[in-house]
């Protein structure tokens, strides 16, 4: 069925050709090539349009007592002819009268939706999608020919409007049977870079709408497709075509939270596609004042894929009155709370002229940060209300949260220093910063850290020794970030932070074995001769006091330790900084009674040895020998 061949008006044809008002044919090709980003959105704009008319009606039904609102007379409707390659948007709203459509769409840029809030004295509280007037020019990026067949409101007679683009347009008396209006268009020809057949197909007009315009608040009806047994048989299918509502028409985030169950909230996670797993928890957020918003956002579970790449794409949807304006908004969220999935839907938003993306406003940036302040406040109640949750989203996106702190110079510590958390050497467990300050002993002056590979591999380093020993609480940093973070944060609660392998731990010695200064004194020969052999691989080699156990370990002084110098040489970018390593020798351990013994015997061997323990040292922190070589051949030599 051609869906386009209503009746000339009377069998009279009164053509009228007119030339658009405004520049013409460069700024309507200015609004079909450069305005708008994807082809799709056509329908988008065609369908808030006939919500603006069908809402007109409703304005004036609140002003005029004779008219009566029927809510289930009012409609917008998506037909298809395929064959024909016709596409029309009707809806049974307010109409156009000849005047209108001259004005209206004879002028690029003029807004009747504007013009009726104005004439009607309706202010900003009426919620009219419309703004600038240019969405319905948007058609013209798939169609040759736009047809408009209106009947306004009050008015016996319709008229029909038509253009090929931006040669100009004719008006002509039509006939319609109701008031309304049907927008027709004339498909495109596929060429080798678009194929404008998708917008003919049943599928990809319901994902465009289900994507954009599912919460306009009128129904959307399309006649449907589907396969169903054929009457008798138990195997053969037909096609049945139905009128269905396409659209949802009420969004979620309009509804009372007393009307939702939890189960409401997962199936909207999983129809709009933000995950695969179940979301931990959802904010339901419904603000009004000086910034009105409403929206409802998750924190999942699981990260995706690609979350730690560059190619992950942040942000929230962001919708104005109902229509989806931006499928991922990233000022809506801060970078540190990346993961956040969920929408934002505001009547009071600045929109761009092509209603693709915002102006940048005040207002944009109070709803950003009202929504930071609720995510935090979120995480904070599940950490102390449901650890176990808590935990499980930490694993996912603690070093999202840790790369917060790193960033911005610390701006962000206030936000994010209480939600981290770090495996403990005496809990053996994720613990907060919170938690390990409050079981400090008095006398402990720093909150202590060890950086490594893992956790099995930080409880065998030996410069935790001592420190170990005392009983103080450990925490082990095994991210990347994690001591980049820390530098930034410097202290917590007044205690500044020190790692196990700083020149200074802040612990008092305790023994002849740990005065540092008499065994200084003492081999102050023999720690010169090794700094010499090693030269520039070390800043310092001195006696230490915090091994124990074990011979030998690297400690270093300055800003760039060991762990940070490893991470850093891995960069694509190396910026080649070197942590300043003080080689630190037991002198209570047997091989340094050895190392003494060849150091005023056997000159060769005193060197032979002093290579090995550095590169033993190297090896303990998981650092590369920096001749492979030369420590092969000295193995062999103590072997032989």
């Amino acid at each position: 069925m051609l869906i386009s061949g209503q009746k000339h008006w009377k069998g009279v044809i009164h053509l009228e050709k007119r030339q658009f008002k405004a520049e013409s044919k460069r700024l309507l090709e200015l609004m079909v090539n450069s305005i708008y980003t994807h082809k799709e959105i056509f329908l988008r704009e065609l369908i808030s349009n006939a919500s603006d008319a069908i809402d007109k009606m409703y304005y004036k039904a609140l002003t005029d007592e004779k008219i009566s609102f029927n809510k289930d007379d009012y409609y917008i409707r998506i037909d298809v002819d395929r064959e024909n390659r016709v596409l029309k948007v009707s809806d049974t709203g307010i109409g156009m009268t000849r005047d209108e459509l001259d004005d209206n769409l004879g002028v690029i840029a003029r807004s009747g939706s504007i013009a009726f809030k104005e004439e009607n004295e309706l202010g900003e509280d009426c919620d009219i999608i419309g703004q600038f007037g240019v969405g319905f020019y948007s058609a013209f990026m798939v169609a040759d020919t736009v047809t408009v067949i209106s009947r306004g409101f009050g008015s016996d007679e319709a008229y029909r409007w038509e253009s090929q683009g931006a040669e100009g347009y004719t008006i002509e008396p039509y006939q319609r049977d109701a008031v309304g209006t049907d927008i027709i268009l004339k498909i495109k020809e596929n060429t080798e870079e678009e194929k404008y057949d998708e917008y003919l197909e049943e599928y990809r007009l319901r994902g465009i709408i289900k994507r954009y315009s599912d919460f306009i608040r009128y129904p959307i009806k399309m006649e449907v497709t589907r396969k169903r047994l054929k009457e008798g048989s138990e195997s053969e299918y037909e096609d049945h075509t139905e009128e269905q509502v396409v659209n949802s028409m009420v969004p979620i985030w309009k509804k009372n939270k007393n009307e939702l169950a939890p189960e409401d909230y997962e199936n909207f996670y999983n129809e709009k596609h933000y995950g695969f797993d179940k979301p931990i928890r959802h904010l339901h957020i419904s603000v009004e004042g000086a910034f009105s918003y409403n929206s409802i956002l998750f924190i999942p579970e699981k990260a995706p894929y690609d979350f730690y790449t560059k190619e992950y794409e942040k942000g929230l949807e962001l919708y104005s009155k109902g229509v989806l304006i931006m499928n991922k908004c990233p000022d809506l969220l801060p970078d540190y709370f990346s993961f956040v999935k969920g929408m934002v839907d505001s009547d009071d938003l600045s929109l761009n002229i092509s209603r693709e993306m915002l102006q940048h406003d005040r207002q944009l940036k109070l709803i950003a940060n009202n929504i930071r302040t609720k995510i935090k406040n979120e995480l904070e109640a599940i950490l102390k209300e449901d650890r176990e949750n808590y935990e499980k989203f930490y694993q996912s996106f603690g070093r999202q949260l840790k790369y917060g702190l790193y960033s911005e110079f610390g701006m962000n510590r206030e936000t994010l220093q209480d939600l981290i958390m770090f495996y403990s050497s005496k809990e053996r467990k994720l613990v907060t910063l919170d938690e390990y300050a409050g079981r400090m002993p008095e006398g402990q002056k720093y909150i202590y850290y060890a950086a490594g590979e893992s956790n099995e591999r930080i409880d065998k380093m030996p410069q935790t020794e001592l420190v170990a020993d005392k009983g103080y609480e450990i925490l082990y940093f095994t991210d990347d970030v994690d001591e980049f973070a820390i530098k930034i944060l410097r202290d917590y609660q007044g205690k500044e932070f020190r790692s196990v392998a700083s020149g200074d731990l802040g612990i008092e010695a305790e023994g002849e074995q740990d005065d540092p200064q008499a065994d200084a004194g003492e081999n102050q020969e023999l720690f010169a001769d090794m700094k010499n052999i090693l030269a520039d691989r070390v800043k310092d080699v001195r006696a230490s006091k915090r091994l124990k156990h074990h011979p030998v370990c690297l400690s270093n002084v300055g800003e760039i330790s060991v762990e940070m110098e490893k991470i850093l040489s891995a960069m694509p970018n190396n910026p080649n900084l070197k942590a300043d390593k003080v080689l630190e020798l037991n002198t209570g351990h047997d091989v340094f009674k050895t190392l003494k013994e060849t150091f005023e015997k056997d000159k060769d061997k005193f060197d032979l040895y002093t290579r090995l323990l550095y590169n033993q040292a190297l090896l303990i922190d998981g650092l590369p020998i920096e001749d492979p070589v030369e420590f092969a051949n000295d193995i062999c030599r103590v072997m032989q």
